[in-house]
């Protein structure tokens, strides 16, 4: 079985465009994902799925450059994207990750997809309460397959997950492991310009525990450092997914 990590990266964000190349430490955010992903035992083949929008050609030109798989397709149709993507690179399984994710912890990601293969799933994923940062999610190729091929809604769409969990969910066998109690309140991902300032902080402090630091060493950290919680506080989890539900328009014929 071939395991294919998809990371979704593109310049073109609504809240903080051009994220995912900003400087983040000694490497850049993008960068952060790819390093940290790589480093799963569970998966075969980290790959870059970007858009074919001529903004995002310095995302290209950056996997190129460090010798990173890469594909582009459809900017909104996300699901389109990952869909084509996991055909051409022959994936059997698909690991989808959000490139503002910059501190996505490998052992975890590897938990995940050893909970999808043990139970058979067609989608798994991490549940329950945990840090906003470490979202995975596990796909069969025939799950997303199905997803591509039915879904219409434009929420559908654009979130990979989105006609599997919410629209059509007796249609698929669909499961998640819980690995954190109580550490919702955590937001290690990159959406605004408060979250990046807060990223920015903290991995100035925990590469001080361990430069290769897991999320033990990003709890330990903000034990110590429990100020810059209240950074990015304020925000509200999944911002950009949730205001696609209630969205009823199908996608053109």
């Amino acid at each position: 079985m071939r395991v294919v990590g998809i990371i979704q990266a593109r310049m073109g964000s609504s809240r903080f465009p051009g994220k995912v190349m900003m400087p983040l430490g000694s490497k850049i955010v993008i960068d952060h994902v790819v390093s940290r992903l790589s480093e799963s035992k569970k998966i075969d083949l980290v790959v870059v799925a970007t858009s074919l929008q001529p903004q995002d050609d310095i995302i290209e030109n950056w996997c190129h450059d460090n010798e990173i798989q890469v594909f582009r397709g459809a900017e909104q149709d996300v699901l389109d994207r990952y869909q084509k993507a996991s055909e051409f690179y022959n994936a059997d399984v698909v690991v989808r990750i959000t490139a503002d994710c910059p501190f996505i912890d490998p052992e975890v990601v590897d938990k995940v997809i050893d909970g999808f293969f043990k139970g058979g799933y067609d989608a798994f994923g991490l549940g329950g309460d945990f840090p906003d940062g470490l979202d995975c999610q596990v796909f069969s190729k025939h799950a997303l397959q199905k997803a591509w091929s039915e879904a219409t809604l434009l929420s559908d769409r654009e979130h990979v997950g989105s006609y599997i969990e919410n629209t059509n969910p007796s249609g698929f066998n669909s499961g998640s492991v819980e690995l954190f109690e109580g550490l919702g309140f955590h937001r290690w991902t990159l959406d605004e310009d408060a979250d990046y300032i807060f990223l920015t902080k903290l991995i100035d402090r925990v590469v001080h525990y361990n430069k290769d630091f897991r999320t033990a060493d990003l709890l330990l950290c903000l034990e110590e450092y429990p100020d810059l919680l209240s950074i990015n506080s304020s925000i509200n989890r999944n911002e950009g997914y949730w205001s696609m539900r209630g969205d009823e328009k199908e996608i053109p014929s």
